[in-house]
């Protein structure tokens, strides 16, 4: 990287993806300020985890992308700028809009403004989800045994499906998705917009709303509950922490190619799997035990029945491809938490 990318921010950088992402950067001898409001359960724990491994190698910003001059301070010196932080799940999404808005689509114009006003154009990487494209009704799905089907898309749907923005949390994302890729055209700054699917790996504090490949583990790890919403036939595309962190690197290393450009980042067709009927082998695999089938309860809003992402467009543009199965990656998943199983037998609060 050149010099002028040495100097990281990450938005949310002591979450799940932020504080695996900082933990490469600052192994690769980068700088990197974090900046989070540690709201999310699990920061904290996530933040001692960073000190423990880089010292007081990093800044950390404690403030909300909510407040432009937090942002305008965070940003001033940044060279690239990950911009992770969110409200990340649908149901709180439904049950607070004004905040999930605030967050989601107020709290990225602000980081998009203090990327603008600091004057030398640093790149702004975004993470966006694949629930811009909404139930994607318009696509025919064939229902199998065990799982859901596209039957006209192999490989999943590309960056060409239609943006149908369903829920509060899809509005809001997909607003500041727009945000961002015209920040591209209208101002000139080099920004790139990431379509995320189903991210999980070490770190990763799942919970019933949110990051459910986790929250399954995690659960049936320490005695929790589950419960299937849906007929557990729903399918994701799987995409593993180490090969997200190779794609926003890649991304930035490329931005030439890549700014002003919108990717699905997911595991692709060969990692997807129903979210019960097909995961619930591969979860009994890792753990060494059969798995009883738990309650199921009616679908929740916004829910796709399926979601694969063709990443063909960011292995022309930038050369990136998943290397971890899903297999290997929940695997190593269930590894790290059962060793780390003092972390969730107490409730993740901080």
């Amino acid at each position: 990287m050149t010099d002028r990318r040495q100097s990281n921010l990450i938005t949310g950088g002591a979450g799940f993806i932020g504080a695996n992402l900082a933990d490469r950067l600052l192994g690769g001898g980068r700088r990197v300020t974090i900046l989070d409001d540690f709201s999310r359960p699990g920061t904290e724990r996530n933040l001692e985890w960073l000190r423990q491994n880089h010292g007081d190698g990093f800044t950390v910003i404690r403030g909300s992308i909510t407040d432009a001059a937090t942002c305008e301070r965070a940003v001033a010196d940044a060279g690239t700028v990950f911009h992770l932080a969110g409200q990340t799940a649908v149901t709180t999404s439904v049950t607070d809009p004004r905040r999930d808005f605030e967050i989601n689509a107020f709290g990225t114009l602000n980081v998009l403004e203090a990327a603008r006003a600091a004057g030398h154009e640093p790149i702004v990487l975004y993470t966006s989800t694949n629930k811009v494209y909404g139930g994607m009704k318009d696509v025919p799905v064939v229902e199998g045994d065990t799982r859901y089907t596209y039957r006209d898309l192999p490989e999943g749907a590309d960056e060409h499906q239609p943006l149908d923005f369903h829920s509060p949390y899809g509005c809001s994302k997909g607003a500041a998705d727009q945000y961002v890729r015209d920040y591209a055209r209208i101002y000139g700054l080099p920004t790139v917009v990431f379509r995320q699917s189903c991210i999980y790996g070490p770190r990763q504090m799942g919970v019933e709303d949110q990051g459910w490949v986790a929250w399954f583990i995690i659960a049936l790890v320490t005695g929790k509950p589950i419960t299937i919403y849906g007929d557990g036939k729903q399918v994701r595309d799987l995409l593993y922490i180490d090969d997200l962190l190779d794609a926003y690197e890649s991304a930035v290393e490329q931005i030439d190619v890549t700014r002003g450009q919108v990717y699905n980042i997911g595991g692709g067709a060969r990692n997807a799997m129903s979210i019960w009927w097909e995961f619930k082998p591969l979860l009994e695999s890792a753990l060494g035990r059969e798995i009883p089938d738990p309650p199921f309860q009616p679908t929740r809003p916004g829910d796709q029945p399926i979601f694969i992402a063709d990443t063909a467009k960011a292995g022309l543009d930038f050369g990136w491809a998943p290397r971890v199965s899903v297999s290997e990656g929940v695997h190593r998943l269930a590894r790290w938490v059962v060793a780390n199983r003092a972390l969730f037998d107490v409730p993740i609060t901080a």
